[in-house]
C-alpha cells in the first residue's frame, strides 16, 4: 500500500525519469478571460503573490493552499475582510487537480517547487514559480524540460526574477549594449545581506501542530528537524535550501547573466571558496562565499557576504561594493554601472536610469502571457530563471567538493590563473584572516557540476 511519502517520492521520480504529460485541453484563455488564480504556499513570498494578483485586473484568486493551517485560517479571514472568497488546500496536488484553476503560482520552500510545477503542468496549469525555481541541477534540468513541452501547448512556466520586468535595468542593459563605456570586463554579482546565526539545538525538534510535515517534505524524506525556527530557518540546510547564493542569490544572478548576453550555454568550469564564519549553529550553508564563473570572454563572479562589518554587532550590516550591497555592478572598459547609474573610473556619476525597481508588475506580465498562452516577452521565459538556479547549484556544488585549505595552499592552487589570482587577493585572503585566525576557508578550485563540457540550457 502506498503511503503519501511513497506516492509523493514515486511520482518525482517517474515525472524526473520522463517528460511530463500534458492534457490536450490546455488553451490560451483570450483577452476578455478571466484568469483563476490559486496560491500555493504563502507564509512569505507568496502573500506578495496574492497581493499582486489581487491588484491585476480579471483576475480572480479562487484558491489558497498551504501545509500549515494555521497560515491559511489567517489569510483567509484577512481576504474575507476584502470580500474575497477562496477554496482552501492543503494538498498541493488536490489544487492542482481542480478544473476551476487556470494558473498557479508557486512560493513554497525551495526543494518542493519542482515537484509542483510538474504536478502543475500535468493537470494543464500555467505556473508562476518563485526564485530559485529548481533545488538542484536534475530537477531544474526536468522543469526546462517539461515547460518546453508545455510551451508547444500553449501553456506558460515563468520564473519569479522581478528585475526582469523592470524597465530601469532594460534600459542599463541596452546603454551597456551600446558601448558607452566600452565592453564590458566583469559582470559582478554581490549578495552583502546580514544574516545572523540560526541557533543550535540540542535534538530533534516537533513541526508546528498545523503543519503537516509529511506533505511539507514533499519529495525528501521526514527527516529529524534540527533547527529552532521551523519556517524559514530551512533556506541554511542543504536537503531544503541553498543558502543566501541560493536565496537571494538568483537575483543578481539573472542580472549579471543578463549583462553578458543570456548566454544559452553553462561555463565549464566554477570555482568557489568560503565557509561558515562567525558562529557555530545549525546551519550547513557558506554564510560567506566567492564564486567565479569563467565565461567567456567576459567572467561572473558572485560575491556573497553575510557578516556585520564589526565585532558581530547585529546593527552593522556589511560594507557595500561601490554602494551596492545586494545588488549588480557591470564593470567596463571605461567605467561601470552599479544598479541605477552609472560612473566613470573615478566614481562620477555619468548616467541615471530612470524607473528603476518601479517599472511593470512582474505579477502582471505572467498573467498577460497566460492569456495569450505564449511569453509575451522573452525576459519572462523560465530558461533565464533555470539559468540563475543552476549557476547558485553550481556554485554550491563546487563548495560542497571543495577542502579545508590555507590562503597559502589556495594560492598555489591559483597558480597560473592570473585572473582567480586578483579574485583572490581583493576579495577573499582578507575576509578569511579577518574571520579565521587560522586563516582557513572552503575551497573548491576548478571544479563544479559540468565536467570537460559545457551544459546546454
Amino acid at each position: 500500500m502506498n503511503t503519501p511519502a511513497t506516492s509523493r517520492r514515486r511520482f518525482l521520480q517517474t515525472s524526473l525519469a520522463g517528460a511530463v504529460s500534458l492534457p490536450a485541453w490546455a488553451a490560451p484563455l483570450g483577452a476578455n478571460s478571466d484568469v483563476r488564480v490559486a496560491v500555493i504556499g504563502f507564509r512569505g513570498r507568496g502573500g506578495g503573490h496574492i497581493n499582486e494578483l489581487l491588484k491585476v485586473s480579471g483576475v480572480r484568486l479562487v484558491a489558497l493552499c498551504d501545509v500549515d493551517s494555521a497560515v491559511v485560517d489567517k489569510k483567509v479571514a484577512d481576504l474575507s475582510k476584502k470580500g474575497v472568497k477562496v477554496k482552501t488546500y492543503r494538498d498541493f496536488r488536490e489544487c492542482c487537480a481542480d478544473k476551476d484553476v487556470d494558473a498557479v503560482t508557486i512560493a513554497t520552500p525551495n526543494h518542493s517547487h519542482v515537484l509542483i510545477a510538474l504536478t502543475a503542468l500535468q493537470h494543464g496549469k500555467h505556473v508562476y514559480v518563485e526564485k530559485p525555481v529548481s533545488h538542484n541541477l536534475i530537477e531544474s534540468a526536468k522543469l526546462m524540460a517539461a515547460a518546453t513541452k508545455a510551451a508547444a501547448k500553449g501553456i506558460v512556466v515563468q520564473h519569479g526574477m522581478q528585475r526582469r520586468s523592470d524597465e530601469g535595468w532594460a534600459s542599463a542593459m541596452q546603454w551597456i549594449k551600446e558601448g558607452h563605456i566600452g565592453k564590458t570586463k566583469l559582470s559582478h554579482a554581490l549578495v552583502h545581506g546580514l544574516r545572523m546565526s540560526i541557533d543550535k539545538v540540542d535534538g530533534p525538534q516537533q513541526p508546528p501542530a498545523t503543519v503537516d510535515y509529511k506533505l511539507w517534505s514533499a519529495p525528501r524524506p521526514e527527516l529529524p528537524i534540527m533547527r529552532k525556527q521551523f519556517h524559514y530557518d530551512w533556506h541554511w540546510q542543504w536537503p531544503y535550501g541553498g543558502g543566501d547564493i541560493g536565496n537571494q542569490g538568483p537575483h543578481q544572478y539573472d542580472v549579471a547573466r543578463w549583462a553578458l548576453g543570456d548566454p544559452d550555454v553553462l561555463p565549464r568550469r566554477v570555482m568557489s571558496f568560503g565557509n561558515r564564519w562567525g558562529y557555530v549553529d545549525d546551519g550547513q550553508t557558506a554564510n560567506c562565499q566567492i564564486a567565479f564563473h569563467p565565461y567567456e570572454p567576459v567572467p561572473l563572479i558572485m560575491d556573497k557576504f553575510g557578516l556585520p562589518v564589526k565585532d558581530m554587532n547585529p546593527k552593522l550590516g556589511s560594507a557595500p561594493f561601490k554602494g551596492v550591497r545586494d545588488g549588480n555592478v557591470i564593470h567596463c572598459e571605461g567605467g561601470y554601472v552599479a544598479e541605477s547609474k552609472a560612473y566613470d573610473h573615478e566614481g562620477k556619476a555619468i548616467m541615471k536610469f530612470e524607473n528603476f525597481l518601479t517599472g511593470p508588475d512582474h505579477m502582471k506580465n505572467f498573467i498577460d502571457s497566460v492569456r495569450a498562452g505564449k511569453y509575451t516577452k522573452d525576459v519572462l521565459h523560465i530558461r533565464h530563471g533555470h539559468a540563475a538556479a543552476c549557476l547558485s547549484h553550481m556554485a554550491n556544488v563546487s563548495y560542497r567538493l571543495g577542502k579545508a585549505m590555507k590562503v597559502g595552499e589556495v594560492k598555489e592552487r591559483l597558480e597560473g590563473d592570473k585572473f582567480g589570482q586578483e579574485l583572490f587577493a581583493d576579495e577573499s585572503a582578507k575576509m578569511i584572516s579577518d574571520l579565521d585566525p587560522a586563516g582557513h576557508c572552503w575551497a573548491a578550485i576548478n571544479t563544479g557540476g559540468q565536467g570537460e563540457g559545457s551544459s546546454a540550457l
